[in-house]
């Protein structure tokens, strides 16, 4: 049976599918991990973990389906991280994950301070946060400069399995335009200037689109994974625009909603849009530009409160939905890991307003969902502040599957959401794009045949008071503590985290 195979790694763990020709899914498999958290403001992870996991997941689809005939290979991963290895490939380091590592402040504000925020955003579209892979290269320059020396390539999780599947070297513009301050957004290429002052000995990634062939499965890596060699696979791209393409939400005008352990919002459009909220980057596809919101926690506090209280997830939803509007007078801000977009505040802080003896954990997971559908608003609020054409909502990610959590967004937000058929994520669009990069011009697969919209949240209208107080609430809440917050965060940082620390997905 045709098919290709599209595998994952997220934050929490890899994922898998074997898609047939008509989309249906004919397997899975996961496998679950953690990071590491050395310090306060460090998220790493060992990135040869990567591709035992794909090994892994690779041979258990291979196993359940028996006349499985895998004729393309889509990857996709989390990012944008800083994998950096030597000339042998091996890491001279953990990689450093995405914008939920907050540790290069001082190399944000010493770039920031040597190129100038107006340059930085003309090269690049975005001013430099904690989500700027480039900061992070500085910080291993400075920091770290005995294994920067030994650095001779940069990887990221697609990029780190396609060299090892393939041989090949290469970055697809969507995760390069992430590396902030190194790519030039307009020329779509490497900033020569840049990548020379700030990435030494590495030699610069081959630069493609995501969708482009990047080689063939090797002889070595066929008879590790069990793939036939020979067969192609794609560039790849990071995760959440991997997600917006597995839902058909990557048109121009598209907004995608990410709901995992970190929630993602892209907005889709022809033109680059700038703003310092938010992230300016190319897309996943030729021809498109994206803004890019993040959070730095969602599903990770719902996992949170669920081990705190130890309640399982529809125990919590039923007091969450009798708990009401407004969760009897409680406002969550969400910044538990400090926050990505629009307030760009790594030293940000979980903050629950209004507790009572008589609040209990129903009301605590309703203040949850809903602080996390507050800052989504915030982020879909500043995007159209920006210029973002929004006309269309698609939710996908794990988290999809909570009806609860989807209507307050809807109801907090005033937005129709759509929910597709299949909301298994980024290895189902990795699966995808590997489809259409083999197949003929004539027989390309249809998303919106492969997996259809199924359901529509819309929003209760009746909500629409309440949340809109709600709402202006939330954000006063953050100004009015901001000062004491960042008092207390840099309070609790270990005194080694403090010479490095600092500010972000």
């Amino acid at each position: 049976m045709r098919c290709t195979l599209g595998v994952d790694i997220g934050t929490s763990s890899s994922k898998g599918v074997l898609a047939g020709e008509d989309g249906a899914i004919l397997a899975s498999a996961t496998r679950a991990h953690e990071v590491d958290r050395p310090q306060v403001g460090w998220v790493e992870m060992d990135a040869r973990i990567w591709w035992d996991e794909f090994v892994e997941i690779t041979r258990e689809l291979l196993a359940a389906v028996d006349d499985a005939e895998v004729v393309a290979v889509g990857v996709s991963g989390m990012g944008p991280c800083v994998v950096l290895a030597d000339e042998h490939d091996e890491p001279v380091r953990p990689a450093i994950l995405y914008g939920v590592d907050t540790r290069a402040i001082r190399q944000i504000e010493r770039l920031t301070d040597e190129l100038g925020i107006d340059e930085i955003t003309r090269v690049g579209g975005s001013v430099l946060t904690s989500q700027a892979a480039g900061a992070k290269l500085a910080w291993i320059a400075d920091e770290e400069p005995d294994a920067f020396a030994r650095a001779r390539r940069f990887f990221m999780p697609a990029s780190w399995l396609v060299r090892h599947l393939t041989g090949a070297y290469v970055l697809d513009h969507q995760s390069a335009s992430q590396t902030s301050p190194l790519y030039d957004i307009e020329q779509e290429s490497w900033y020569a200037p840049w990548w020379e002052r700030y990435a030494g000995e590495i030699e610069a990634p081959e630069l493609a689109w995501s969708t482009e062939v990047a080689g063939t499965v090797t002889d070595a890596a066929a008879e590790v994974t069990g793939l036939p060699a020979g067969t192609p696979v794609i560039v790849g791209t990071i995760d959440a625009w991997a997600e917006a393409i597995s839902v058909g939400a990557h048109g121009i005008g598209d907004l995608m909603l990410m709901y995992g352990t970190t929630m993602f919002l892209i907005a889709t459009g022809a033109q680059t849009l700038r703003t310092p909220s938010m992230w300016t980057t190319a897309g996943a596809l030729p021809g498109t530009r994206n803004l890019a919101g993040g959070l730095a926690t969602s599903g990770a506090l719902t996992t949170w409160l669920s081990k705190l209280t130890d309640a399982d997830y529809p125990t919590l939803t039923a007091e969450a939905e009798a708990s009401g509007i407004g969760a009897r007078g409680l406002l969550m801000l969400p910044y538990f890991a400090g926050e990505r977009t629009p307030i760009q505040d790594p030293d940000a802080r979980g903050v629950i307003a209004g507790l009572t003896l008589d609040h209990g954990r129903g009301d605590l997971y309703r203040a949850t969902l809903e602080a996390t559908a507050l800052a989504v608003r915030h982020n879909v609020e500043t995007m159209r502040d920006a210029g973002a054409e929004i006309t269309r909502i698609v939710a996908v990610g794990g988290g999809a599957q909570a009806h609860l959590w989807l209507q307050l967004v809807s109801d907090i937000t005033g937005l129709e959401q759509q929910l597709p058929r299949t909301t298994i994520g980024a290895s189902y669009g990795g699966a995808f794009l590997a489809a259409g990069a083999v197949a003929d011009e004539n027989a390309k697969p249809d998303i919106d045949s492969w997996n259809p919209i199924v359901e529509t949240i819309t929003p209760d209208e009746s909500a629409a008071p309440a949340y809109q107080a709600l709402f202006e609430q939330y954000l006063r809440l953050y100004t009015q503590t901001r000062e004491i917050v960042h008092e207390l965060a840099a309070t609790g940082r270990p005194s080694a985290g403090r010479s490095v620390g600092g500010p972000q997905h």
